[in-house]
């Protein structure tokens, strides 16, 4: 018997806002109906809960205490195929120090002070209380989530919850890593017949590369192959007829190097999404 459901609503009730994670740890897709925030968004994405639609959707944002959401009809579907539990940490008024190997944790038992702490498969999760927010590649191995992110359960772990330091509200107010420009310009075909290229529509355009830049900044995990699958999605759409510039690209090599990536993974990630395109 799958007991992720009854898990997750004895955390909804202690106050743990709650969402289903699939097998590779994300959460689900959004419906049809949301997809690529078709629907508009929730109208606060700042806090958790369900939008106007009954499915999990819009990732961290969809976490939720309501007994009723998490026991709808699309929920319980979701529950079902459910691997494990996410939760949003800022709702809990808690942040999670993600320690991703053990020489972040070794810095961590040096650096910080002690606190509630839960094992990970190549970690630890550092537990404060207090809300901050979330930024990724702090240090080597280390990720703030809080607000706007989630984090998996992984039980109540050890040690007692102590109130957020200082040193971890610092650790998000670092120096930014300056960001090299896009490395050239992207040599794309002109439209086949010399027509009109509907893509040249500023408004379309625009949205798309929005879209993409939006993508990457919310990847909280796996951000390699968001990065990728981002890039790919934007040559798709907009490489073949002489839409895309060195400033559009530009704006994508940002995202993803202000994730962390680094401009030569940023230029790899973009020559293999236009050799899998055939450009």
């Amino acid at each position: 018997m799958n007991s992720i459901p009854t898990t997750a609503l004895g955390l909804a009730e202690s106050g743990l806002p709650v969402l289903p994670l699939r097998a590779d740890k994300r959460p689900f897709g959004n419906c049809p109906e949301c997809e690529d925030l078709a629907c508009g968004g929730r109208p606060n994405m700042a806090t958790p809960g369900p939008c106007v639609c009954p499915w999990p959707c819009h990732g961290w944002a969809a976490a939720t205490t309501d007994s009723t959401v998490l026991a709808s009809p699309q929920w319980t579907a979701a529950w079902r195929r459910a691997r494990t539990i996410g939760y949003h940490p800022g709702g809990a008024d808690v942040t999670v120090v993600d320690l991703d190997n053990p020489a972040a944790v070794d810095w961590a038992r040096a650096a910080l002070p002690p606190t509630a702490t839960v094992a990970t498969t190549r970690g630890e999760h550092w537990i404060y209380r207090g809300a901050m927010r979330s930024v990724n590649g702090v240090r080597p191995g280390v990720d703030l989530k809080s607000l706007m992110s989630y984090a998996r359960w992984l039980g109540p772990g050890n040690g007692t919850l102590t109130n957020l330091p200082d040193v971890v509200r610092a650790l998000a107010e670092k120096a930014p890593t300056a960001v090299r420009p896009a490395p050239r310009a992207v040599a794309v075909p002109a439209p086949a017949g010399g027509g009109s290229c509907r893509h040249r529509t500023p408004a379309y355009l625009e949205r798309g590369i929005a879209m993409a830049e939006q993508r990457i900044t919310d990847a909280t995990s796996a951000v390699h192959a968001t990065v990728y699958r981002t890039f790919l999605a934007v040559l798709s759409a907009h490489g073949r007829c002489g839409c895309l510039t060195e400033a559009h690209v530009g704006r994508l090599f940002t995202a993803a190097q202000a994730k962390g990536e680094s401009p030569r993974h940023c230029t790899d990630a973009w020559t293999n999404a236009q050799t899998v395109l055939g450009m």
